[in-house]
């Protein structure tokens, strides 16, 4: 070891070493990769700060500094600027200088700082690697780099940005992983960035935290802040950290614990940095006696004289667990982590104390009788029963004891001593069960003015009744609010004192009048009166008398099999027609349909008539195809046995050919552009001709034998990708 941290070390008064300091400081071990994993509070960070001596520290003094020597990642700002401060002092007397990037300072300082140069840079991910990436440090000169919890940062989601760092560093680097716990994570990390790594596993952490005492507190659901006001009083640590799931949580805790007299501060993630380090200094300080945190706090945080750990809300994991665990019984030092366990949750903390491989204590939460019982043994092992009297105090004693008896001055000292604490709370036996409710009994009903539409509540109702009528709330029953009245149930013993304290006048208060009810209200599910409707008919059983047939408006044909019935042809109109009640004779002519013509299509120069859909009046519907035989194929009615009609006779139906509208639809084309694609379209449907030789455009020179007729397939448009040239030879 350097003479330089050794003379530190006898400076701090460290006489023995950790085992785990002891392990890193093998011989065998200058310059190796490590892989070491040690339980929480063992002194990692001064292990790895004696471990990276022999490779950073060539004399007993630093060089001057310039790019930095050796890099201590951290996944926290706290447990970073905790580094800090541990591998100043060790390395104070070699004249290190030391500097520091993590989120939540200003970038401009550290950027300055690290131009001015640092031999140790303390960092959190994130931010070292925005300066890597913005060439603020240089980690060419890099021997030595140590990730400290690295379990904790991968699971804080720095995977990607250690393997980046890692990839910026020198290949020929010294590189330590610190971690309470080595997941497979964690072993594939060393696998790769790491060179022929030695595993370093401490004789300590066979016994998981052996100075740690663990005790398990049934509480009920509601008796949850209760209990952790009892268990702060009971020990009255000078030092605890109430552990919470939520920021919603620990807000609310701390504000719990400030009226009740606690000197208490916050620590969550939505502070920040600024409101952070005062919070954990102010516990260093003795400024706050209780710190209430989420799991931000959990992880390398070293507070002094810190006894006492209480798990308001479980963790999600036994590794949190140990993490939250592990602030107090650190480097020796005698610690209790207590665990408020309800009843829904019994299972969720016998899961993690087993996988954690923790026997606890299991028990009931202090109660108000035993934090006072303890703050008597407290009382009387005050040393200032054993100090004599000082001479300034000799008059006032004197006159004490002329003036009052020694009970009256026991008393008042015991009253005094008491209000320098906070009262204890009553707790519920969590394993009692509660009484069924008593029956109200005989009881007569008000009826009280102002409901639903004035906003009148129970909790407002309540306190009027009992002081207008003389009344405890014991007397009162159910109170239901309606919407323009409430209805208020009283004790039929207690209604005589009631009617009297109230008065002749019926009147709560100015403006609520009171009325009895001859009975009492019938209610419906949600506390509304029943309906005067009166009861629902019984519902018929399901198999009872059969309804009523309704007689159909028309008969319409059935489709059995083998019928010979002649069916019509149906066409699906656009909407359905309505139904007459008169029936059809399916013989008769069809009543043509006239539909609403359709608008023109511009882009296609197709008319809505062409389409179909825009017949005039004067035109017979649309009959369907042609009724002559397909070769090869056999009408409907040559099919015996199908299951539909044989077709009309020929010549039922007389057909027309179609024929093509004189007057196109729509308005006329525009002037100033014959010679658009449009314009040829509308043209050669207003002519109904296919020769464009009508049409405004003359047919181009040279057009082939074609007679000027176009070839496409379009029958009437020109052909060709650019429309316009017409088919044929050249």
């Amino acid at each position: 070891m350097k003479k330089a941290l050794q003379d530190a070390l006898d400076a701090r008064g460290y006489d023995t070493l950790t085992p785990v300091q002891e392990a890193v400081l093998n011989p065998g071990y200058v310059g190796a990769d490590l892989l070491v994993s040690a339980q929480t509070g063992s002194g990692k960070t001064l292990g790895f700060g004696l471990a990276i001596a022999p490779t950073i520290l060539d004399d007993e003094v630093f060089d001057a500094a310039g790019a930095p020597l050796a890099l201590v990642i951290a996944p926290t700002r706290e447990l970073a600027m905790q580094v800090k401060r541990e591998l100043a002092w060790l390395y104070a007397q070699a004249g290190v200088v030391m500097a520091s990037t993590v989120g939540g300072m200003d970038m401009r300082d550290e950027r300055r700082a690290l131009e001015r140069g640092a031999h140790i840079v303390v960092a959190t991910p994130g931010r070292l690697r925005d300066h890597i990436m913005r060439g603020s440090i240089d980690l060419s000169q890099c021997r030595a780099v140590v990730l400290d919890e690295a379990d904790e940062m991968l699971d804080l989601g720095f995977r990607e940005d250690l393997e980046f760092i890692l990839g910026e560093a020198p290949e020929d680097r010294q590189t330590l992983l610190f971690s309470a716990t080595v997941p497979p994570q964690i072993a594939k990390l060393a696998q790769s960035y790491q060179r022929d790594a030695i595993r370093v596993v401490t004789k300590s952490e066979t016994s998981q935290h052996a100075d740690i005492a663990y005790r398990a507190m049934m509480v009920n659901e509601r008796d949850t802040d209760n209990a952790v006001i009892n268990t702060l009083r009971y020990y009255e640590a000078p030092n605890a950290i109430v552990f919470a799931n939520t920021r919603a949580m620990v807000n609310r805790l701390t504000t719990r614990l400030s009226n009740r007299g606690f000197q208490v501060v916050a620590l969550s993630g939505e502070l920040s940095q600024t409101e952070r380090t005062h919070a954990l200094q102010a516990m260093r300080d003795g400024r706050a006696q209780v710190c209430v945190a989420t799991d931000v706090a959990a992880r390398g945080i070293d507070l002094p004289n810190l006894d006492l750990v209480v798990h308001a809300e479980l963790p999600s994991n036994h590794e949190t667990l140990l993490h939250r665990s592990g602030r107090t019984g650190r480097a020796g030092r005698k610690g209790v982590s207590a665990l408020i366990v309800t009843p829904k949750v019994r299972k969720k903390a016998e899961r993690i104390l087993g996988m954690a491989k923790l026997k606890s204590e299991w028990g009931s939460a202090p109660s108000a009788d035993e934090v006072l019982a303890r703050d008597e043994d407290r009382m009387f092992a005050d040393l200032a029963w054993d100090t004599p009297v000082a001479e300034s105090e000799e008059a006032v004693v004197s006159r004490l004891l002329a003036e009052k008896t020694p009970e009256q001055i026991a008393a008042a000292y015991l009253r005094m001593f008491r209000e320098q604490h906070t009262a204890p709370e009553d707790l519920s036996d969590p394993n009692e069960k509660r009484a069924p409710r008593e029956e109200f009994g005989p009881s007569v009903w008000f009826a009280v003015s102002g409901g639903r539409a004035a906003e009148a509540e129970p909790r407002r109702i309540l306190p009027m009744i009992c002081g207008a009528g003389d009344l405890s709330k014991d007397d009162v029953g159910a109170i239901r609010i309606q919407q323009d009245h409430s209805l208020v149930q009283i004790k039929e013993a207690s209604v005589a004192r009631f009617l009297n304290a109230v008065g002749p006048e019926m009147e709560l208060e100015k403006g609520v009048t009171l009325s009895r009810l001859d009975h009492a209200p019938s209610f419906e599910r949600g506390g509304r009166p029943a309906s005067p409707r009166g009861p629902k008919p019984e519902r018929k059983p399901h198999g009872g008398a059969p309804r009523p047939e309704r007689k159909p408006d028309r008969e319409a044909p059935r489709h059995d099999a083998g019928t010979t019935e002649p069916k019509p042809e149906a066409a699906a109109p656009a909407k359905p027609a309505p139904v007459s009640s008169a029936p059809i004779d399916w013989n008769d002519e069809p009543t043509p349909r006239v539909r609403k013509p359709k608008p023109a299509d511009r882009k296609s120069g197709k008319s809505a008539g062409k389409a179909g859909g825009g017949a005039s009046q004067d035109r017979k519907p649309y009959k369907g195809k042609s009724d002559k035989p397909v070769k090869g194929r056999k009408s409907y009615g040559d099919k015996s046995g199908g299951d539909r009609p044989p077709r009309r006779a020929e010549g039922e139906f007389e057909a027309k050919p179609y024929k093509a509208r004189s007057k196109p639809k729509g308005p006329p084309p525009p002037e100033g552009k014959p010679n658009s694609k449009k314009n040829i379209a509308r043209a050669a449907a207003r002519a109904g001709a296919s020769d464009p030789s009508q049409s405004m455009r003359k047919p181009r020179a040279g057009a082939g034998k074609s007679g000027g007729k176009p070839t496409g397939k379009s029958g009437g448009k020109p052909s060709g990708k650019f429309g316009g040239k017409p088919g044929g030879k050249k």
